[in-house]
């Protein structure tokens, strides 16, 4: 199915639902992909305003409750790091707390990265010593090697360090 921002998974089902949930009808999973796709390679070039057309489109096509369905966490995702990149962390912060409300989402490490990173900017430290924290807990530190220095740097003073060392 392919894998949406830093590795989220693009499926139609909602995880774990297995039967227990409808699945997503070919045609509307298939232009969601095709939306998120056409968003990922604005966001690539750094248009992240068309990006986020293609985004909340697709996000349009999830049928309520959206946040039953799996796709509701990597649409979300995009569009959180379409803001976080274009420089919106309060609409970042709002789309990523909505991933995190949404199926299968839960101990994400990247989803934890850029709500923690949101709060950072937007000067909320308790919530970004949190949710980075949370993300350190489950991606290590290779989750912040292609992240600016300051976020690690942040963490160090809020954690103490592992007992090999940073």
């Amino acid at each position: 199915m392919g894998r949406g921002p830093r590795g989220v998974p693009l499926e139609a089902d909602p995880a774990g639902a297995g039967d227990a949930m409808p699945k997503l009808p070919d045609a509307v999973h298939e232009r969601i992909v095709a939306l998120c796709q056409r968003g990922d390679d604005l966001a690539d070039g750094g248009d992240y305003a068309a990006a986020l057309e293609q985004y909340h489109e697709a996000w349009s096509l999830l049928p309520d409750p959206r946040d039953r369905w799996e796709a509701a966490s990597w649409i979300q995702a995009a569009i959180g790091d379409a803001c976080f990149f274009s420089g919106d962390f309060e609409a970042g912060s709002r789309a990523f707390r909505t991933a995190m409300n949404s199926l299968d989402a839960m101990g994400n490490p990247f989803l934890h990265l850029r709500l923690g990173q949101c709060h950072y900017e937007l000067g909320n430290l308790p919530e970004a010593s949190d949710e980075l924290t949370r993300a350190y807990m489950l991606g290590g530190d290779e989750i912040f090697t292609q992240e600016g220095p300051k976020y690690f740097a942040f963490l160090k003073t809020v954690l103490k360090p592992p007992a090999g060392g940073w």
